[in-house]
């Protein structure tokens, strides 16, 4: 049985290593996490169940749009709403690009487009489509990697609070010095503060993220923000890619 355990780790670890990786080290992400299920007689047998009969081409014209489809400059990607269907879909989609049938960074411009950017088109791809097939894997097996996978999240979590924790005393302490604030912008600051410091507390990462956003457009707007303040935002954007958060997208990626 030990031999399962480490077999599923080695799987949520590769797809833990793509959704935290860069782009220009993905192509060899995906084949880790193809190794990783060729390796594991569970994974093999959960990937051939789930492929059975399942008709990828048509699944591909329905969840990849072209621009005359959406009426957009570029073309836009949906992911399956059943949940054994986005582990078929993920894999074949993987399978492909494993064997150069689709190159990774024509899909991420043409589909997953942001900002101009291949590093920014892959995180939204690794988001999209990477996380939640790892999240399904890991609950298809929860007697084994998944409670692994777990526990690893939540360290991971508890300890990004803990940091921008860390962050507020140092931010307070210099806005009170900065000497150009009005009264009214250091009460602002003063109750954004406060909101962090209990939505920490009571561990609730979505007022964590939404309450540092409102603090980055106050600085923004005074032109108050340095190192410190960079770093806050940095471990705030970590924080809702943890959490999978995703403002202001509607329907495709």
């Amino acid at each position: 049985m030990q031999g399962t355990y480490q077999q599923i780790d080695r799987f949520l670890e590769a797809c833990g290593q793509l959704i935290e990786g860069k782009y220009t080290t993905a192509d060899t992400g995906i084949k880790e996490v193809l190794r990783a299920v060729a390796g594991s007689r569970d994974l093999t047998e959960l990937f051939a169940a789930v492929t059975a009969g399942y008709n990828y081409p048509a699944a591909k014209n329905r969840y990849f749009r072209s621009p005359e489809e959406t009426g957009t400059m570029r073309g836009m990607a949906y992911m399956p709403a059943d949940r054994r269907e986005i582990l078929a879909f993920v894999f074949c989609l993987f399978v492909e690009i494993d064997a150069n049938a689709i190159v990774l960074s024509d899909l991420l411009q043409r589909y997953f487009y942001r900002d101009g950017s291949y590093s920014a088109s892959y995180d939204l791809f690794a988001d999209k489509v990477v996380r939640p097939f790892r999240d399904i894997v890991a609950d298809c097996f929860p007697d084994t990697g998944g409670k692994a996978q777990e526990a690893a999240r939540i360290a991971a979590f508890e300890d990004l609070l803990g940091q921008i924790a860390e962050c507020v005393p140092a931010e307070r302490a210099r806005l009170k010095a900065y000497g150009r604030l009005r009264a009214a912008e250091i009460s602002a600051s003063e109750c954004i503060f406060a909101g962090i410091q209990s939505a920490v507390e009571y561990k609730d990462a979505l007022l964590v993220v939404s309450q540092i956003a409102g603090y980055k457009y106050l600085l923004a707007y005074t032109g108050a923000e340095d190192e410190n303040s960079r770093k806050l935002f940095g471990l705030a954007e970590q924080l809702r890619k943890e959490m999978g958060y995703d403002f202001g997208k509607r329907g495709g990626a």
